[in-house]
Parts: structure tokens; sequence; C-alpha cells
């Protein structure tokens, strides 16, 4: 009887677990009001590409300017207050050397002057803060990437705190992160802290056969979940052509160690016996011999 038979291979290889896993943006932001008002203008069109600081929304910025013009006449009375009050706390001190004036006298005028110049710290923080609320009318991108919808358009009225309603929402595109989870024995021989830093990691799409993608290794959870005996691990990929998405089903590829010889069989040439596995190999008479063997990882 005729059987097919495939050859051994022997050659250096170095061993990988695959896992599956889920894309994740390294910078997700939900925009939302830091201040109440009327949306006046929407800056970016729905799923765009954004960079830091762009302008997003402008809420009704008029209010906020009056406030700050009201707060910068309260400061200048204030700084004249505090002028007036400093010179005559000078002069009533000069006359007290003299004895030519009452100590009650000289110490309310002290007294004005030191809450005059309180006067003026206040007026100062009150103009710096409604500075900052004008700014907060122009909200910008905190990080570069991808826009989501306007979820508030132009003509809504919005508020702030708890209240606060969703304005839109921001991703990062590049770099992009894979997190996965690894079983307790890949944690302790690849990922373990001192050989985390030269773990190659490898990211295949749902639709592609090999895996395209080169990363490394970004972080490591802090504890094993000892329900299922994982670890949470999360690898770093390139993005440059922002064609990986967050969301996307991944497949990835953890390798590790040193590259090592190995015989390599042929998948479909492995049998089951019980508990055991073991293949048939052909000896130098053409005849077929019962082999037991120990399996390690996949290759290619």
């Amino acid at each position: 009887m005729e059987v097919d038979v495939a050859t051994v291979v022997s050659k250096t290889i170095t061993d990988y677990q695959n896992y599956s896993g889920r894309l994740e943006a390294v910078d997700k932001v939900e925009i939302r009001p830091l201040v109440p008002g009327t949306i006046v203008a929407v800056h970016f069109t729905d799923g765009a590409l954004v960079k830091k600081g762009d302008p997003l929304f402008t809420i009704d910025p008029r209010p906020y300017v009056a406030a700050v013009d009201q707060a910068a006449a309260q400061l200048a009375a204030a700084q004249a207050r505090n002028g007036y009050t400093s010179t005559d706390a000078a002069r009533a001190e000069r006359l007290l050397a003299d004895n030519a004036i009452a100590k009650r006298d000289y110490d309310e005028k002290q007294n004005a002057s030191h809450e005059a110049a309180a006067n003026l710290k206040a007026a100062q923080a009150a103009l710096e803060t409604a500075k900052i609320n004008l700014t907060y009318t122009q909200i910008v991108a905190p990080v570069s990437g991808r826009v989501s919808r306007a979820e508030m358009t132009v003509g809504n009225i919005v508020s702030t705190g708890s209240s606060a309603p969703l304005l839109t929402t921001l991703v990062s595109v590049s770099p992009i992160y894979a997190s996965f989870d690894v079983d307790e024995q890949t944690y302790l021989r690849y990922l373990s802290r001192d050989s985390r830093a030269s773990v190659p990691v490898s990211l295949g799409l749902a639709n592609e056969e090999g895996f395209s993608r080169e990363g490394k290794v970004a972080s490591v959870d802090n504890q094993l979940d000892t329900g299922s005996g994982t670890i949470r691990v999360r690898a770093r990929f390139d993005n440059a052509d922002g064609s990986l998405v967050p969301g996307l089903y991944a497949r990835i590829k953890v390798g590790g160690g040193t590259p090592h010889p190995a015989v390599l069989i042929e998948d479909a040439a492995i049998g089951t016996d019980q508990d055991k596995k073991f293949v048939m190999v052909v000896d130098p008479d053409n005849r077929v011999q019962y082999r037991e063997v120990t399996l390690g990882t996949l290759s290619d």
C-alpha cells in the first residue's frame, strides 16, 4: 500500500503564542462644555481628523466678554482705592510719630489699607476667572486624532456640571493599542518585568492571513485574574495611515525567548493515542515505525 510522506524540517525558530484582542485608542476624550451658553459655531465635519488646538465648538462669547470688562473695571477701582489707602496709612504713621494723630485714627487707616490690599487681590482673581471663562467659550481639541459626530449643533443651549451634555468624542489615531489577555505561563516566560522590553508582538486583522504590523508591549496589568488565570496586556502599534480603528478585532502573536533549533513536522501527520501524541516514521528500509513525540508550539 502506498502512503503520502512529509519530510522532516530542521531549522532555528522562535516560539510564538497567538491571542485574540481588541484595538483601543491611546487617548479617548469626551468633549463637554465648561461654561453654559448657546452654541454659535461647529468647526468640524463628522469623522474628520483634527490636530491638537484646532477649534471644535464656539459658545456665544458676548456675555463672557462683558464679564471680563466688568471685572477689569472693578480691578481698576480696587487699584485706586488701594493706592489712596496706602498713602493715607503712610501719612498717619508719620503723624503718629509726632503725636499728631490719635492711636484710634491711626489703627483705622492701617485697617483700611489692609482691607483695600485684600480687595485688590480679590479683584485680580475675579478678572483672571472671567478671562478663563472666556477662553472656555472656544472649545478646542485637547489631543490630535479623529473626531466623532457633533452631538449638539448650532443654536442649542448647553449647561455645565453633572448635566453637561456630550458634545462629541475624540480618539487619537497613531499610535494605537491592542489589548489582549495572556495565560499565566506566557506571562512568566515572556512578559515578566525582566524580559518585557525584548518581546516581539505582531498584529493581524480579521481579513488578513498573516500578521502585517509589528509592535511592542506597552504595559502589563498589575494583577492576574484568578478566575480566568490570565493577565491583561497592551501592545503599542504605529497607525500612521489611520487604517486601524478602535474596537476592531485583532489577532496578536507574542514571541519570546531566544531562537533555538527545532524539528518541524506537518500538523496533519500528528496522531493522538489517548493522552499521547505520536507520528509514524519511515525508517531507511521504508518500514513504518510508531514514534511518540512531545509537541511544542505551531510555527508558520
